[in-house]
């Protein structure tokens, strides 16, 4: 037994348009939306009724993928607080390698996002930092150096 490959990371979200804008702006694309609902996804999830709405976004190497869901029944619990803080347990993010973060961080920011702290160098690898997107979602973002 061996995993194959990460297929995608999921994140919850209540205004899936606007969610959708954001990864869009940083160069993502819609790969596909769809309604979900039924037997088989009450059973997945364990949670009788459900009824959401998913977008799935890939990045433009076609190798990472980013789905969006928004869960109408039963509706879609926020974390206490809200936003979490960047040490909450659980998930804490995902990053996507950019060509130039500094231009990222703009788009970011014409966006309403924010970044967390300070873009940082690390050694001689990456200019990094993590920004806060759509509902307080953490966005990491990395600029591989040389």
């Amino acid at each position: 037994m061996a995993i194959i490959r990460m297929d995608h990371v999921t994140a919850a979200v209540r205004d899936l348009d606007a969610a959708i804008g954001f990864f869009e702006a940083l160069g993502m694309s819609v790969e596909g939306r769809a309604p979900i609902e039924g037997d088989w996804v009450d059973r997945v999830t364990g949670i009788e009724g459900t009824r959401t709405e998913i977008a799935v976004l890939v990045t433009p190497d076609g190798h990472g993928r980013l789905e969006l869901t928004r869960w109408d029944s039963p509706p879609g619990a926020a974390p206490t607080p809200h936003p979490a803080p960047v040490n909450a347990l659980g998930w804490a993010n995902v990053m996507f390698a950019v060509d130039d973060i500094d231009a990222t961080v703009a788009t970011v920011e014409a966006l309403g996002g924010a970044v967390v702290r300070d873009v940082v160098r690390y050694e001689d690898a990456y200019r990094l930092c993590y920004v806060r997107g759509p509902e307080g979602l953490i966005v990491a973002l990395a600029q591989p150096l040389g």
